[in-house]
């Protein structure tokens, strides 16, 4: 059975209904996500956050995360994620490091 939420990474629409996951820095973080002055290069450093955070490499149709849908998935993981709301901000920064320093090398 095909989940009509299930995508092959994880999907941007998803993001604002990630911020009651966790407490007030991430809500504050995932508003300012969600705002008009975000650019790509954020966005991706997100996606590319949540695929290695959720393992949506690893996903197929058969799992029972697909199965689940991409939101029940996501905000299980978040909600499981057992480091501070600033550690998870912290892997953002991250991928969007490498980001653009790829960017950069390109």
């Amino acid at each position: 059975m095909l989940n009509p939420d299930t995508e092959l990474l994880f999907p941007l629409r998803v993001v604002p209904l990630l911020a009651e996951a966790r407490g007030e820095v991430w809500r504050e973080f995932i508003e300012k996500l969600c705002s008009s002055e975000t650019d790509r290069v954020d966005q991706v450093a997100f996606v590319m956050m949540m695929v290695r955070l959720g393992g949506c490499i690893g996903c197929n149709a058969d799992s029972f995360r697909a199965m689940r849908g991409c939101t029940k998935c996501t905000q299980q993981s978040i909600k499981r994620y057992r480091g501070e709301d600033n550690d998870l901000i912290k892997l953002y920064e991250k991928a969007k490091q490498e980001i653009l320093v790829n960017k950069k090398n390109s």
